[in-house]
């Protein structure tokens, strides 16, 4: 990963948490929902994380936290119209 690209790979993985809590699932659940590790989960959503992702992992986490994949490039709204039913 460029170092200039870590504070965008960090701030994904802010996001990450914050819709994983909003759906009310664990690390573990996620991880389990996707079929990844959870050392994988932590370490994306790790807050001096400096772990690179790929586009899929990035769509996989979407799907399994039934947001639209853009929620992560986007400010974080309350009433956020990236999540789906």
């Amino acid at each position: 990963m460029r170092k200039k690209f870590l504070h965008k790979y960090r701030e994904i993985g802010r996001k990450v948490a914050y819709y994983r809590k909003l759906r009310g699932l664990t690390q573990e659940e996620l991880a389990e929902k996707i079929d990844v590790s959870v050392s994988h989960i932590s370490k994306i959503e790790a807050p001096q994380a400096s772990t690179s992702f790929s586009l899929d992992m990035l769509f996989l986490i979407a799907e399994g936290l039934k947001v639209d994949v853009a929620a992560f490039f986007n400010p974080i709204e309350i009433s956020s119209p990236y999540l789906r039913k």
